[in-house]
């Protein structure tokens, strides 16, 4: 007879959890569906006042986006997964070495580290004058490298602290073992660090990936055409005519989806990775 009512009172907390959780989700994120709605919404529905929530889809201004508009929009896009790979890759490049070093032979780890990690709090504006000075000297105005350098140098004090966190958990007998069979310090590297540090190293690449997708600001300042990102090509639906809506939220869907669907089916993974490097020894 009690254990009944304490059985619905636990159903009914549950369900209210839910309830609550569904809620915050829909509140969180509403922007987001809203633009989606949009994207399939015709122009009249989409002037509509009140506004439609029920109304027949169109997939015109996706057309519009990727076939029949003259903002080459593909190029956008491609733009952006060259420029995210690049610098995601350099990132790793540069940091991978260092976190060694600093972790193990504490090589700059009293002005090294702080240098490069206070520079993740210093706002990205104040970068943009001298850069775009440099680029214009150096000729890296609107080009996917000039970009891709950008987004390695944001990404490289995430990279670091991340990557040195990782591998000062790692055991040093390890290091000391390869080194009593004959292994010098790049061996040592490739053959014990790099494979133990697989799992951050995936953290990494995906974070800094989606951190470089969706970079706006240098891409706006230094591109102009045939570097333009997808961050910024999304703009261009702005016209001095009127705010094309339609097109606008089918290019803000379809910019959103790489770095959305590289975090969700990551993100089991990432979980792990981090979980990995905070109960080691």
């Amino acid at each position: 007879m009690i254990v009944q009512p304490k059985s619905m009172l636990r159903r009914v907390g549950n369900a209210m959890r839910w309830v609550v959780l569904i809620l915050a989700v829909t509140i969180l994120n509403l922007p987001v569906i809203t633009t989606f709605l949009t994207s399939f919404k015709s122009t009249a529905d989409i002037n509509a006042f009140p506004p439609k929530w029920i109304f027949s889809p169109t997939l015109d201004h996706y057309r519009e986006v990727l076939i029949t508009g003259n903002t080459h929009y593909p190029s956008y896009i491609w733009n952006s997964v060259v420029i995210a790979t690049v610098g995601t890759l350099l990132a790793i490049a540069l940091t991978f070495p260092a976190a060694y070093a600093i972790a193990r032979h504490r090589t700059g780890s009293t002005w090294l580290l702080p240098i490069v990690s206070n520079l993740r709090a210093l706002p990205l504006i104040i970068f943009a004058i001298p850069f775009y000075f440099m680029y214009q000297s150096l000729g890296l105005l609107d080009t996917r490298i000039g970009l891709a350098l950008i987004a390695c140098v944001i990404n490289i004090p995430l990279a670091l602290l991340m990557l040195v966190g990782f591998i000062q958990d790692i055991p040093r007998d390890l290091d000391e073992a390869a080194s009593l069979d004959g292994a010098n310090v790049w061996q040592i590297l490739r053959h014990v660090i790099w494979p133990a540090s697989r799992p951050i190293l995936f953290t990494v690449a995906v974070l800094s990936f989606i951190y470089s997708w969706n970079e706006f600001l240098f891409g706006l300042i230094l591109s102009t055409k045939n570097a333009v990102p997808v961050t910024v090509g999304a703009t261009f639906f702005v016209t001095s005519y009127g705010v094309k809506w339609g097109a606008t939220a089918a290019a803000m869907i379809l910019g959103i989806l790489p770095p959305l669907l590289i975090g969700f089916f990551a993100y089991p993974y990432i979980g792990k990775s981090m979980l990995r490097g905070a109960i080691k020894g």
